[in-house]
């Protein structure tokens, strides 16, 4: 893979990979003139997230299971000295659907996180990440309740 990324002033950039899309990123969030995107380590964590997502909602898809919503939180903790590295992160799935089962989100959760998400593969070799999931039922009112929690552990680190 290759990619550069071009200083503009001050602590922005642009970033440019293969696909052609531009990304700024920003070392200054609390800088009012910069403040234009954001910064590497946002990046990384956002990166983690959307790996991993993009997997599990493509493959509840291919079993065919009623989405109607889907989101990963992720928080990950840093050290307070530099070079401020993660030193620790919790993923969390949340679904909305209708009849959405529960051993469908955990296998996807599962293949995600041990074979195809690089991204969780690299960043896991380096620090503990937590991976938690919810599932919400819409009811026919548009109402939504909670149908199932849980945690997933890789294996080998049970």
């Amino acid at each position: 893979m290759d990619g550069s990324v071009v200083w503009k002033e001050e602590m922005l950039f642009d970033g440019l990979g293969k696909s052609g899309f531009v990304v700024p990123l920003d070392a200054n969030p609390s800088k009012e003139k910069t403040n234009s995107g954001p910064s590497p380590m946002e990046l990384v964590a956002l990166s983690l997230a959307a790996c991993t997502a993009m997997d599990v909602i493509s493959i509840l898809q291919k079993k065919r299971e009623k989405v109607s919503a889907f989101e990963v939180k992720i928080h990950a903790d840093r050290t307070a000295e530099y070079p401020k590295v993660f030193t620790h992160a919790a993923l969390e799935y949340i679904f909305s659907g209708q009849a959405l089962s529960e051993d469908a989100i955990v296998r996807s959760i599962e293949l995600s996180v041990e074979k195809y998400c690089p991204v969780y593969t690299m960043l896991a070799q380096v620090f503990p990440i937590d991976l938690r999931y919810t599932i919400f039922e819409i009811e026919d009112s548009g109402a939504p309740r909670v149908v199932a929690q849980g945690t997933y552990t890789p294996h080998g680190l049970e």
